[in-house]
């Protein structure tokens, strides 16, 4: 077994303080990962405060990883020793399902094993996340990592961005695509990049007035605040995807109202409480509303090679794990542009 330290939160009220627990010896398809940064992701916030019902404590948070790799399994052929590796949401999953079979690993029909708070197949012991120095995970389920790309900007990338970018390429947004982004925090801002990127029209829907600026910075072509009712007259019936970011509880209907013939929401916020849909807002026009979560290992790794041909990372603000207590209750209060990353060299 390989000491490890990190940081964990034992309940869900105290702060997050150091850890040591131990990671398993490298397996013969294992790849061991010096973990140099760490995204923190809201959905780190749900768990570690129990919001969702389901953390198992002690939790070590953290499923935006980059690293270096430190040793690899007899079996293992894509990694060698130094090179850069990414891990993202999950660590494993049934590898037999269909969903699994065509790459949708984050579909898996028996349930992924998701990189901390979840349980391995062995059903013994559970996962710990990157909020510590070094991880083991099988090779099927790490990335390679563009050299070019500056690391502290792409570990939000293995969250963030690829859970935005998947439902992108999934509803084909392109050139002459008319595409909404609905919030402006971390995942909002990937989804701007990518849309401007991949070459659609891009509005900006906030509720924030302050936004505008960094919107149009980030690659909006238009801004509209959802509270503007003339605005919102103008667009009614628009546009061709609405990329719903909010966690926040909001009225679904004011955007679906936004959406044009054949016209899809995808929804990637995940509100704590169900949302209310009039189903005449779907009916009218043949409009859509769908969920999206994460991508496939194949579709994250096309994700990162991609950002590498744009230069796309994610807009970060690098912390020392110290601060990681004060960095959740600005999270909370959606202070940062537009994700926290932790310099994992801290932890030492």
């Amino acid at each position: 077994m390989l000491p490890t330290k990190g940081y964990a939160a034992h309940n869900d009220h105290d702060p997050l303080v150091p850890f040591e627990f131990s990671r398993r010896d490298p397996g013969p398809h294992d790849v061991l990962i010096e973990i140099l940064y760490c995204g923190v992701c809201h959905s780190d916030l749900h768990q570690i405060r129990n919001e969702w019902h389901e953390t198992i404590y002690p939790i070590v948070p953290g499923h935006e990883i980059v690293g270096r790799v430190v040793r690899t399994g007899n079996a293992v052929t894509r990694f060698k020793p130094g090179d850069l590796a990414g891990v993202g949401v999950f660590v494993d999953s049934c590898r037999e399902c269909e969903n699994c079979r065509q790459g949708l690993e984050q579909y898996c029909e028996h349930g992924m094993i998701g990189t901390y708070n979840s349980w391995e197949k062995d059903g013994k012991h559970y996962t710990f996340g990157g909020y510590s120095n070094q991880i083991v995970v099988d090779e099927h389920y790490v990335l390679h990592i563009p050299e070019k790309l500056d690391l502290k900007g792409v570990a939000p990338l293995l969250c963030a961005g690829i859970t935005t970018y998947s439902p992108l390429r999934y509803l084909k947004v392109g050139k002459g695509t008319r595409v909404a982004i609905a919030g402006l925090g971390g995942l909002g801002h990937m989804g701007v990049k990518w849309a401007a990127a991949m070459g659609a029209e891009v509005t900006l829907l906030s509720s924030s007035p302050s936004k505008e600026a960094d919107a149009r910075r980030l690659g909006a072509h238009e801004f509209v605040l959802i509270s503007d009712e003339q605005a919102l007259k103008k667009r009614k019936a628009y546009f061709d995807v609405i990329l719903n970011t909010i966690s926040a509880p909001h009225d679904y209907n004011r955007y679906l109202k936004l959406l044009r013939l054949n016209g899809t929401m995808a929804v990637v916020g995940l509100p704590p409480a169900p949302q209310q849909v009039e189903v005449f807002n779907l009916t009218s026009f043949r409009r859509s509303i769908m969920g999206s979560q994460i991508g496939g290992i194949r579709e994250t790794q096309e994700m990162l090679d991609y950002a590498a041909e744009k230069q796309i990372t994610a807009d970060v603000e690098v912390i020392a794990i110290h601060e990681i207590n004060t960095a959740l209750d600005r999270l909370a209060r959606n202070d940062v542009k537009y994700r926290f990353v932790i310099d994992m060299s801290t932890l030492s």
